[in-house]
């Protein structure tokens, strides 16, 4: 376990750097696009004179150049300071915190619900291979695939909230409601449920067909013909050897994934109305909100920083090898 824990642990140093590059280099791109923060502000008041511009720049630090301004973010950055958000009034790390809960249960409904759903297909699938199970289930995988999850969302709108009145339309829970305890909590669910199918269901065709073909794979291996020619069942044969091995790819691809699913939340949230960090992205971007985007960025990365530190440790746990 030791082995394990300070392989994960080199990895994990190993992506800092990594992440320090990355928010300098989003910080010099952004520098690029026309307009800032307070041309925003400007533009939400309905003007300014060039004094008040002037003084709200200083404030601000724009009135310096783009080196020193990323020399003054990467020293906050090391202080774990975000900054001020000037569209908000209030630091870059309350708005996120605010936003973060609402990601975190979309991101890990979805990621979970696919994962779950492509093993129990890619394994239906391979042991029906061929035949009209497999068949249309890797039809149904390819449409997930090839489908936008935009217009997921909004079909699951029409039909399931306009025309049917099943579920809700869009927001994390019931306005003015003021549930309390597992009543909120099944709220909150009842909302997620078209966010989290909408977002999941492109992962899911990929989990299912990297199943399908790593079950494929595994089972005509030796050592499963092994257990076959030992006398054991199917069901211990899938579950006791082919399970294990197969399931190394889909772990690989949730850790490569993380990052996907947090660009999808952008989508799912703005089409929902969920007050995620997708949706916050969204409106930074717009209002020409510097340190929130930088922020989400931030803290999405170190999101996936820990999604992968996870994904190292459960390998590890699958294939003992990697540690030797």
């Amino acid at each position: 376990m030791m082995r394990v824990l300070l392989l994960a642990l080199r990895r994990l140093a190993a992506s800092l750097p990594t992440l320090f590059v990355l928010l300098a280099g989003l910080f010099l791109l952004l520098q690029l696009a026309p307009g800032d923060t307070v041309d925003a502000l400007v533009a939400q008041i309905g003007g300014g004179d060039p004094r008040m511009i002037e003084e709200l720049r200083q404030y601000y630090g724009l009135d310096v150049s783009v080196a020193v301004q990323l020399g003054r973010y990467v020293w906050r950055l090391l202080q774990l300071d975000l900054g001020f958000s000037a569209i908000y009034g209030k630091p870059v790390s309350e708005v996120i915190l605010e936003r973060l809960p609402a990601t975190l249960l979309l991101m890990g409904s979805a990621l979970s619900f696919a994962f779950a759903a492509g093993m129990a297909l890619g394994v239906l699938a391979a042991r029906r291979v061929n035949r009209w199970p497999d068949t249309l289930i890797s039809t149904l995988g390819l449409v997930f695939y090839a489908t936008p999850s935009f217009w997921f969302g909004l079909m699951g709108i029409v039909i399931f909230a306009v025309k049917l009145g099943w579920l809700p339309a869009g927001g994390l829970e019931e306005i003015g409601a003021g549930y309390t305890g597992l009543r909120r909590v099944a709220d909150i669910a009842w909302h997620l449920l078209l966010p989290t199918l909408t977002l999941a269901l492109i992962f899911l065709a990929t989990y299912l067909r990297i199943m399908r073909a790593s079950m494929l794979e595994v089972m005509n291996l030796d050592f499963v013909r092994t257990a076959r020619a030992k006398g054991l069942s199917p069901r211990r044969v899938i579950t006791g050897h082919v399970l294990r091995n197969a399931l190394l790819p889909m772990v690989t691809l949730v850790g490569l994934q993380a990052g996907t699913m947090l660009g999808g939340s952008v989508v799912v949230e703005s089409v929902f109305a969920l007050p995620g960090l997708g949706r916050l992205a969204y409106e930074a971007v717009v209002q020409r909100d510097l340190n929130t985007l930088l922020g989400i960025v931030f803290v999405s990365a170190l999101l996936v920083i820990l999604i992968n530190f996870i994904v190292d440790l459960l390998y590890a746990r699958l294939d003992p090898r990697i540690v030797t």
